[in-house]
């Protein structure tokens, strides 16, 4: 596996493999990688010949009351487990290579209508920090494909409308969420539980899947599946931010009307904030 720590480093290995008519699928991460990460690469590698990782924990993105210091950094397991798994190349950037005048003098992305609400209202400038340093990132690689994870759902759809809005010539993929046994959808932050944390926080998944099955039954008020959820977490001990049954696309509340649907949801346990989702297809 090839290791690139520069622009023009990276660069020299994409149009080598550009002048050989390679394809390549590009997949950005912050480190600490685990089984999730490997299927976006997996999923990579089935699209194209050559396949790029990218490890850069992202400053931009974190905000004043989230500790960008003590964010987990695996770097030499990381790199182990992607050359174990067969990527081709991993992008080290630093700060100063992507952010070379600092974070306050560099132009800024902002997404309209998908950043405002959810994650965005209670991470406030985050997703700003996550277009841009993504947009950077497409500028560099140039990737003919990127697999993002559809655990992170609201992420996946900002890139998806930052790409259309931008016209950027590169196909957005939402990987599936991988799961450990019990449901809970793999994260790096579920190594911050403990193993009764860990099975309290399966509730998550169950709670989604009931209120889809409700829905898929015929089930449209809404509001009363939320609060219920909503209710029911809380008397599990976790403290919900939100549980929001949404339009798929806008992630604007769900109508009646709307067929498609993604059930949002982030449950905390103790200091530990988890996210999830279920998406509904009422074709």
């Amino acid at each position: 596996m090839h290791q690139a720590t520069s622009v023009t480093e990276l660069r020299q290995y994409v149009q080598h493999w550009k002048d050989h008519a390679q394809t390549i699928a590009f997949i950005p991460t912050m480190g600490n990688l685990h089984a999730g990460h490997i299927s976006l690469i997996e999923k990579g590698q089935s699209l194209s010949d050559r396949t790029i990782c990218s490890i850069f924990v992202n400053p931009m993105q974190f905000g004043p009351n989230e500790d960008w210091d003590h964010y987990p950094r695996t770097l030499d397991k990381d790199i182990a487990l992607l050359e174990a798994n067969g990527c081709d190349l991993v992008y080290l950037p630093s700060a100063s290579e992507l952010y070379p005048e600092g974070l306050e003098r560099i132009s800024h992305v902002q997404v309209t209508d998908l950043t405002d609400d959810y994650e965005g209202a209670h991470r406030p400038g985050h997703f700003t920090g996550v277009a841009t340093v993504v947009l950077k990132l497409f500028n560099i690689v140039k990737p003919d494909v990127s697999v993002f994870g559809r655990k992170d759902y609201q992420q996946y759809r900002v890139i998806s409308k930052m790409v259309e809005d931008f016209n950027l010539d590169v196909q957005i993929i939402g990987q599936e969420t991988t799961r450990e046994a019990s449901g809970l959808a793999t994260s790096s932050r579920n190594q911050y539980l403990d193993d009764a944390q860990k099975q309290q926080a399966a509730l998550i998944y169950q709670v989604l899947q009931r209120t889809a099955q409700q829905i898929d039954k015929g089930e449209r008020d809404f509001e009363m599946l939320q609060a219920r959820a909503t209710g029911e977490l809380q008397e599990a001990g976790f403290k919900t931010d939100y549980f929001c049954i949404c339009n798929a696309e806008n992630l604007l509340p769900a109508t009646t009307e709307d067929r498609d649907l993604v059930i949002l949801v982030t449950a905390a346990i103790g200091q530990t904030r988890l996210l999830d989702n279920i998406e509904i297809s009422l074709w």
